[in-house]
């Protein structure tokens, strides 16, 4: 498995993690047994980041991987790179209700999360959105006090600007940003990995098959209630259509390289650069499989270049996110 290291401070990992939010019920039902059965064949391959949230299940998702590493082989839980991000608030119904970044808080959601994850310490932690009405570096702040006590390695941050960045890593030394990027969600390229390229920190990319809208596997109007593509703008009426015939034009390449449309999609995060680990939202085992085949892509400039001919950067129609969602996006801010 190849590896790549989580910015200058941060530790190395396999070139490919992966995203477990699916395995809680955010896009669909899922199945417990095979959602593990996926984390202990990630593990086998050599994955090694594993990325959750508290907030997955409101802990589901927590619990599920515990279960998991509990019955893999002691050489693949001891290999297990943590990530977990905390701060997002939900009501019993399951609604998004705000953030939370007190130092207080903070620190309170991590004594749950290593109960539900039975360790005594997560490898990164990070806030999943920015508190608009903390300080980033009060935030922060709380974290390195966790780092200083041992029950984290390293700082993360997800879904912040620049500024923010910059703010967060005066405080402490930040290893990772976990962003939306993929070929329809190119906005970091902007302002965002040039920063975080200035500072030495990595890029976990997440969404890199934009929740399966550009694995080639999509069908217009196939989100199932309880997902959450059944409401982002992307799958909506009048938006889907644009955006698969962008994955049409995208399959037309991967036939000529006789690879799927899936694997060129990670494959072209890839190739991005050596501090981008893409996070793939396998739940089963074969997704897991094709996903994994994208290291075996080999992109050409010119590969690249017509991939990008193919989907033009903005061409996707939709926002990533409803509008209140996306209010809460200081990455979309700068």
């Amino acid at each position: 498995m190849e590896q790549r290291r989580l910015g200058k401070i941060g530790p190395q990992t396999a070139a490919i993690g992966l995203g477990c939010m699916g395995m809680s019920g955010m896009y669909g039902p899922s199945n417990r047994a095979e959602s593990i059965a996926t984390i202990h064949a990630a593990l086998e391959t050599g994955i090694t980041l594993l990325d959750t949230g508290d907030f997955y299940g409101m802990g589901h998702n927590e619990l599920l991987i515990a279960e998991a590493l509990r019955s893999a082989p002691p050489s693949r839980r001891d290999s297990a790179i943590l990530s977990v991000k905390f701060g997002a608030l939900r009501d019993p119904a399951g609604q998004f209700v705000g953030f939370d970044g007190r130092p207080n808080a903070v620190k309170s959601a991590l004594a749950y999360t290593l109960q539900r994850l039975g360790v005594d310490h997560v490898d990164i932690y990070r806030p999943a959105r920015l508190d608009a009405n903390v300080p980033i570096e009060d935030t922060v702040g709380a974290i390195a006090d966790l780092v200083k006590a041992g029950y984290v390695r390293h700082v993360g941050l997800s879904e912040v600007g620049a500024s923010t960045i910059r703010r967060a890593a005066a405080v402490h030394p930040v290893c990772d940003v976990q962003i939306e990027y993929s070929l329809i969600s190119r906005g970091i390229e902007e302002a965002i990995l040039p920063a975080c390229r200035e500072l030495g920190i990595a890029i976990t990319a997440y969404g890199v098959l934009s929740r399966g809208l550009i694995s080639g596997h999509w069908k217009k109007d196939a989100a199932q209630p309880g997902d959450f593509r059944a409401m982002s703008p992307r799958f909506q009426a009048g938006n889907v259509e644009q955006n698969l015939a962008l994955v049409d034009a995208i399959a037309k390449i991967a036939q000529q390289k006789g690879v799927s449309v899936a694997q060129i999609a990670i494959a072209w995060v890839l190739a991005q650069g050596d501090d981008i680990i893409p996070v793939i939202g396998a739940r089963r085992r074969d997704r897991l499989t094709e996903s994994l085949g994208a290291l075996h892509v080999a992109l050409s400039a010119e590969d690249r270049a017509a991939i990008e001919a193919a989907v033009p950067k903005g061409a996707a129609a939709g926002d990533r996110y409803a509008t209140a969602m996306m209010a809460h996006l200081d990455s979309e801010k700068d």
